[in-house]
């Protein structure tokens, strides 16, 4: 029989946690068929670190294994006095999927929005990804809306 949880601790990412933390990245990019430089990366690790930065990241740890991450970041929005909070990235190991990691990982997020007082959480998945759907569906709305995409 599957567990259907584990215990895990969410927290933001360390520093030393870069090791642990790119298999995962690296694996994130190959789901999504997408190929993000190193220099990206790296910038990106930096935010993560720099308290001056509005670009968060937190990781899912089961002992010392780090089994998922999130990434989200806080902007202004022409619809709300206060800030909306975006959730960019998530990702949770195949081992750890459907022990609800993920659904930790996103209260996670909500917590720190509601922190900051933000008016809105909200992130976009692709039309394939149909097990994220799943929970995604199970813990927020869906409010119809279709992303495009122009090429700068």
């Amino acid at each position: 029989m599957k567990k259907s949880y584990i215990s895990v601790l969410i927290e933001p990412v360390h520093a030393a946690d870069y090791e642990r933390w790119i298999p995962l990245w690296l694996k994130y990019q190959e789901f999504y068929k997408v190929s993000i430089s190193e220099e990206t990366t790296l910038l990106t690790w930096g935010r993560f670190l720099n308290n001056n930065d509005k670009v968060y990241c937190a990781v899912a740890r089961s002992s010392e294994e780090i089994v998922g991450f999130v990434t989200y970041l806080y902007h202004p929005s022409t619809w709300a006095i206060n800030d909306f909070c975006y959730l960019e990235d998530l990702y949770v190991t195949p081992e750890a999927r459907g022990l609800h990691v993920g659904r930790k990982l996103i209260e996670f997020v909500q917590a720190q929005a509601r922190k900051q007082e933000c008016a809105r959480l909200y992130w976009h998945t692709q039309e394939t990804n149909l097990p994220g759907q799943k929970l995604y569906d199970w813990i927020a709305e869906k409010p119809g809306v279709i992303e495009y995409r122009m090429p700068l």
